[in-house]
């Protein structure tokens, strides 16, 4: 009997030596590898286009590997806003290398201990407890967990053109078909009614209601912001059905909007609540959710319920503990609404002088939506200004919509390239239309 071989191109495993060289190296590779072993989209993405591969950061701006410099006002999505490598977190996580890395899960963890604390001092109202995960979605997971668990029931309100995460669970909170129809069926027990619409919720509340999860700004929705009263609304009305509030702040808080959590602006405070993003000073991952002492009683009688092997790690918690400590002695949250009501206004003159293109703008603090008319506009604009030196990027859930959420340590000036280089582009676009529009009429003629 024959016996066939195939032949096996054998893999190559690269060693890897640390240091810039390195960086630059793998650099030049970088495209091909997202595409072969990330994903094929790659290709199709600008900077990927362009071959541009961040190379470095700092402050409020980053550095592609072909020296050119960007203003970052996407801030990864609202991971930076103490900004780009800031020392003090830097130097704090560098301290901790020394001498505990990720923590041996049996004996005491003193820094999950230390920030658990710190958040309880400037979280709104009662909020005592925290359990530390890796990422927003997972602090949403464990929040409608918690409710379920505390409450005995099994219904979740959520919102239409929510954005809660990906997996399962907070999937099933999120509020938008494109992402959610793949994955069906979701979890039972979900239901979606318009954000700001204070009797369709009440509608929605039934004996079987745990709770009622919003974000205080809607981000990948459009930046939407609520009518003035909504969500002291809500409190009234879930304390009056004995329902849980859980509110994500994972986009919205640590000073985003011009308060340190978004709530606090209609003085509410959460049964639940939800953190990400900026926790980890734009240096480490990390995530939370928060509860009061009545609320966390559930977990006590079994506290492994729910665990996560790599949240709280000592890495993590330093970088968050330094980040809060950053927020609030360079009054960061205040800085963001001066800056916010700074940049919106300069955001409303390019409405009035370019109404073809603007269609709305909106937001609080420095989280701000910036609405075109049409998408295919919010498109091409958008990727000339990446050419021209800014970063933005659109909200998943609305199309014609991008984000402006840059680091809230942003200066006027800094705010004035973004408008001036955003106003050139919409010149720019008027001028070749009226180019166009001569064309077409001297033909007829």
């Amino acid at each position: 009997m024959a016996v066939y071989k195939r032949r096996v191109q054998p893999k190559k495993f690269e060693r890897t030596t640390y240091g810039p060289e390195h960086y630059e190296s793998i650099a030049s590779t970088a495209l091909e590898n997202s595409i072969n072993h990330l994903n094929a989209a790659y290709s199709k993405k600008l900077a990927g286009a362009e071959g541009a591969v961040e190379f470095r950061d700092q402050g409020v701006y980053t550095y592609d590997n072909h020296g050119k410099r960007y203003l970052d006002c996407l801030g990864g999505y609202g991971i930076f806003n103490v900004g780009h490598r800031h020392p003090r977190v830097i130097e704090a996580v560098r301290a901790q290398l020394d001498q505990v890395c990720l923590h041996s899960q049996d004996l005491l963890n003193p820094w999950a201990a230390h920030l658990a604390s710190q958040l309880a001092a400037v979280a709104p109202g009662d909020l005592q407890y925290s359990f530390f995960c890796n990422s927003g979605t997972e602090a949403v997971e464990g929040a409608i967990k918690l409710a379920r668990l505390s409450t005995g029931k099994t219904e979740i309100i959520s919102t239409k053109n929510a954005y809660h995460g990906v997996s399962m669970g907070a999937l099933s909170a999120t509020g938008r078909d494109v992402f959610r129809k793949p994955f069906e069926p979701l979890l039972n027990g979900f239901k979606h009614v318009q954000f700001g619409d204070i009797e369709a919720l009440e509608a929605a509340i039934t004996k079987d209601t745990a709770a009622v999860i919003l974000e205080p700004i809607q981000g990948e929705g459009g930046i939407n912001v609520p009518p003035v009263g909504y969500l002291r609304k809500v409190r009234q009305l879930t304390r009056k059905h004995k329902v849980l509030l859980i509110l994500d702040e994972v986009q919205t808080g640590l000073g985003r909007t011009g308060r340190m959590f978004a709530c606090e602006h209609e003085g509410v405070v959460p049964d639940i609540m939800c953190l990400a993003k900026a926790l980890g000073g734009g240096v480490m991952p990390i995530g939370a959710f928060m509860a009061s002492k009545k609320i966390w009683k559930a977990l006590e009688p079994n506290p492994s319920i729910h665990n996560s092997t790599f949240g709280g790690n000592p890495l993590a918690c330093t970088a968050a503990s330094a980040t809060l400590e950053v927020l609030m002695e360079e009054h960061l949250p205040a800085r963001s609404a001066v800056m916010g009501n700074y940049f919106m206004r300069r955001l409303n003159e390019l409405k009035e002088s370019y109404p073809e293109y603007v269609a709305d703008v909106r937001g609080r603090g420095l989280l701000i939506g910036f609405e075109f008319q049409t998408q295919s506009c919010r498109e091409e604009v958008q990727a000339e200004l990446w050419h021209r030196g800014v970063l933005v990027a659109g909200t998943m859930n609305a199309n014609r919509t991008i984000r402006i959420e840059p680091p809230l340590i942003i200066t006027e000036s800094q705010i004035n390239f973004m408008v001036d280089t955003l106003e050139g582009i919409f010149a720019d676009r008027r001028a070749a239309e009226a180019k166009k529009a001569r064309k077409r009429s001297k033909k007829r003629a």
